[in-house]
């Protein structure tokens, strides 16, 4: 198992990658980064070169993106612009590539979800088919693309890790799979019997929290019971991948090792039985 982290919830600017943070997160211990796709395509030509430079020198790989479509960009809804999107994409896979990214993260619930009085099965045949596009784009470079499932208050469409499987079934690629996020589960009362069900053939990525306040999690929090039965479903169905905590911090140099030490004090020792 690897770790790492969702550096967009880390950045010290508004819209920011979170990269000032990759020297200290090398220096805790955590395996890799996790960068923010739409945010890193906003830099300019010197920004992006920079932030190539920054994870060299840090030596913190960034093996993963999230926040792959910009909020602004509609992806369902009568407004659509397939062409502007798919070339997007085009770009886009081409920067996580160079980045080293072997997975990007498909949440963008802001440009995911449909307007009101819009069809919301029309809307799910939008991300169908936007997906079967990135599939053969992403396939280029051996990126695998994650599904991930968001909370009913920040989407309208694909809430929970179920609804993410039935939508990689549609789409019908072994690249195109489902990330399961504790928060997000706890927020829809998805049982873990889900990933149960469907992780061995579906389970491509996790984001971890607490998911009371979506803070970094440790132990002593109050929701330990919680982090084991998760762990627990994981290990069951053999998933062995990368875990990123995608959580908020007041004080990242206390909150990021003490998370770090939970998930290591964990699958380090259930590894070993």
């Amino acid at each position: 198992m690897k770790f790492g982290c969702c550096f967009n919830m880390l950045s010290n600017i508004p819209g920011g990658t979170g990269s000032e943070h990759l020297k200290l997160f090398r220096s805790f211990g955590y395996d890799y980064a996790e960068l923010p796709l739409a945010e890193i395509m906003s830099l300019s030509k010197d920004g992006f070169d920079r932030l190539l430079k920054d994870l060299h020198t840090s030596g913190l790989p960034c093996w993963s993106c999230n926040n792959f479509f910009p909020p602004v960009m509609r992806l369902t809804g009568p407004d659509v612009n397939f062409n502007k999107v798919s070339s997007y994409v085009d770009q886009a896979i081409v920067t996580a590539a160079r980045l080293g990214a072997k997975t990007i993260v498909f949440g963008s619930g802001g440009a995911k979800k449909y307007p009101e009085n819009f069809s919301k099965s029309e809307a799910y045949a939008q991300i169908v088919r936007l997906l079967k596009y990135v599939d053969v784009s992403a396939a280029q470079y051996g990126i695998t693309i994650a599904i991930e499932p968001l909370r009913k208050a920040e989407c309208n469409i694909i809430n929970t890790f179920e609804e993410g499987v039935w939508l990689a079934r549609d789409v019908g690629s072994t690249r195109v799979k489902v990330l399961a996020d504790l928060y997000h589960l706890e927020e829809e009362n998805e049982p873990l019997s889900h990933i149960k069900e469907y992780g061995k053939a579906y389970l491509a990525h996790i984001h971890f929290a607490n998911p009371t306040n979506r803070v970094f999690p440790r132990e002593g929090d109050g929701s330990e019971t919680l982090y084991r039965a998760f762990f627990n479903t994981i290990m069951e169905v053999e998933y062995d991948g990368r875990i990123s905590c995608e959580a908020y911090s007041t004080d990242v140099q206390r909150d990021a090792p003490a998370a770090l030490r939970l998930l290591k004090d964990y699958f380090e020792h259930n590894e070993r039985k």
